[in-house]
């Protein structure tokens, strides 16, 4: 099995908890990475890696402290991916409730030889996603590649090379790290989703808060109608690409 990382902010000692009952409950080994903090960064590492110009032109909204500290403990993970000498690796965060066949569907992914995919999420919130193909993947899953990017990256597993350009590429950013992989056509990542998703959304008690709170509680200004722009232009280039079958 490939290597498998979860990402738990210090104080959050029961998501750790939890998260470690349940991967050891399937004899599933992890490292645990400490994540980056994002409200303890200075305004001058938050500038190094956050593109607020891109973000105002090209984002829904601006990023909280707590998204930015997220996209670089994924960035660590990528990296401690593209640095193993395994052909890949998984990702967790801190906040999983597992199925009783992750242990199964991770063997599976590694040891998936078609390998037609870079990034393969293990979540959705859409059980039953529109697809533009899909395959089996052992007896119980299918391996499908959506037509939609879902958003959400709570478990997925992604190539040694897909974790190689993924680094590469990611700062500065100016989108959540869930919203970069929605936009395929930049990345040039094939995104695969696991159906059904082994993996769900679960306790989201946090002891240093959540991302969506801040979120909630951040000034939103005037940028309504900016989110309905940015869902147009996205929603066009959705479906051009889908059309052009990339």
């Amino acid at each position: 099995m490939w290597p498998c990382y979860v990402i738990n902010l210090a104080a959050n000692t029961k998501r750790m908890e939890n998260s470690a009952r349940a991967l050891g409950a399937q004899g599933i080994v992890f490292e645990r990475l400490e994540a980056i903090n994002g409200w303890k960064l200075s305004d001058t590492e938050v500038a190094s890696v956050y593109d607020a110009a891109q973000n105002r032109k090209r984002a829904k909204h601006p990023l909280v402290r707590p998204e930015i500290g997220c996209y670089l403990s994924h960035i660590e993970c990528w990296r401690r991916i593209a640095e193993n000498e395994a052909a890949g690796g998984f990702v967790f965060e801190d906040d999983i409730s597992v199925s009783v066949d992750l242990a199964e569907v991770l063997k599976l992914v590694s040891g998936d030889d078609a390998r037609d995919w870079d990034i393969l999420k293990l979540f959705s919130f859409d059980h039953a996603p529109r697809t533009v193909s899909a395959r089996t993947l052992g007896s119980k899953h299918r391996l499908v590649i959506p037509f939609r990017v879902p958003t959400c990256l709570i478990g997925y597993a992604l190539t040694r090379q897909a974790a190689r350009e993924m680094v590469a590429r990611a700062v500065p950013f100016f989108r959540p790290v869930d919203e970069d992989l929605k936009f395929f056509w930049e990345t040039k990542m094939r995104v695969a989703l696991v159906v059904p998703p082994p993996v769900s959304v679960g306790d989201q008690e946090a002891a240093t808060g959540t991302i969506g709170n801040e979120r909630r509680s951040a000034k939103k200004g005037s940028r309504l109608l900016h989110g309905l722009i940015h869902q147009v232009r996205y929603n066009a280039n959705l479906h051009l690409y889908r059309w052009l079958g990339r």
